[in-house]
């Protein structure tokens, strides 16, 4: 059962009716240089995902998909902006104003020197249409302006777990599966067995209280940053501050090989989580995952809304960190439901 850090919504709304009701632009944190030996196109994707347009822009220039670049896998539901780069070692441009490619619009292009990488983003911009709306207005605003001030639980969406990649990740860690999965695939069912684990120790730190303060044996990290330490006193006054302006954030793991980070009385929440999954932490380390860290709160960035006045519809825009989820901002307002456009 999910677990609500700011008390269960009360009002109700429906996300994604339509493509548009969803925009999400991708911030890389840097531009194109202007020359170079990749193609950074400037992409607006409707209906498709991120991996199918690589392959369709590598097989217009005329390039293996490996020359393709991109950050971040972008929603197929969704109206989504993010750049690409294609690897044109010694060629001209292609001539990319005369590619048709279903869903895809090229917006512009230009010189780079040097390949997109995977993971390799700052964050993304949303830009969302709740329609139907129902409940009181004035109750919405004050959730969204307690969002600006605490933050919300840095919780996997949905999304993460793929409808059964848990069940894969049981059976992968089993040696139950017919066929061998592939990397990418591979790479799914591990990500979603950690974000469960994770997802759990979030929970249990909801249910105390103390998802979003230090506790004894706290690791806490840097916002907008993987840099974390361990504190020796939570009453620190100068820690209790950086935390409370969001500056620093109480972490959880991500598990893999090794010790966890955390001691004291955080250990013992994390090991007892771990122990409830015990097949998948014992399975993550097995495919020799790192421990890592994931802060437990995270800060909602530039956060803006509206209600449009002769119909049941809100709009709200925001900002969020690389990994972090537009649908769990969403879920500490609204109790919304999803139609997924055809």
């Amino acid at each position: 059962m999910v677990e609500f850090a700011l008390g269960a919504p009360l009002d109700q709304g429906l996300i994604r009716a339509r493509p548009e009701d969803f925009r999400v632009e991708e911030v890389i944190g840097y531009s194109p240089s202007g020359d170079g030996e990749h193609l950074w196109l400037e992409v607006e994707k409707r209906g498709r995902n991120t991996v199918d347009v690589a392959g369709e822009l590598a097989l217009r220039a005329g390039v293996s998909v490996r020359a393709v670049g991109f950050a971040g896998l972008k929603d197929r539901n969704a109206l989504t902006r993010q750049p690409f780069t294609i690897h044109l070692a010694g060629q001209a441009d292609p001539q990319w104003r005369d590619w048709r490619i279903e869903g895809v619009t090229i917006l512009e292009a230009h010189r780079h020197h040097r390949k997109i990488q995977r993971g390799r983003l700052t964050g993304n911009r949303f830009e969302l249409v709740i329609r139907e709306l129902s409940g009181d207005h004035v109750r919405i605003e004050s959730r969204l302006r307690q969002i600006e001030r605490v933050g919300v639980p840095n919780r996997f969406g949905e999304q993460r777990f793929g409808g059964n990649n848990i069940a894969r990740a049981h059976r992968l860690f089993r040696g139950e599966l017919r066929r061998r999965p592939g990397k990418a695939k591979r790479g799914f069912y591990l990500s979603a067995a950690r974000s469960l684990i994770f997802n759990r120790v979030l929970d249990e730190r909801i249910r105390r209280g103390d998802w979003n303060r230090a506790i004894d044996g706290d690791v806490v990290m840097l916002d907008g940053s993987r840099s974390h330490f361990l504190i020796e006193d939570p009453s620190d006054a100068d820690i209790q501050r950086r935390i409370s302006e969001l500056d620093l954030h109480p972490s959880g793991p991500l598990v893999g090989e090794g010790p966890l980070a955390t001691k004291g009385e955080a250990a013992a929440i994390e090991r007892r989580v771990i122990e409830a999954e015990h097949e998948l932490a014992e399975g993550l380390a097995k495919f020799r995952l790192k421990q890592e860290r994931r802060a437990l709160r995270m800060r909602v960035n530039r956060l803006q809304w509206a209600f449009d006045d002769d119909q049941p519809v809100m709009r709200l825009s925001f900002e969020l960190r690389s990994g972090c989820y537009a649908t769990t901002v969403l879920a500490e307002v609204l109790d919304y439901s999803i139609v997924d456009p055809a």
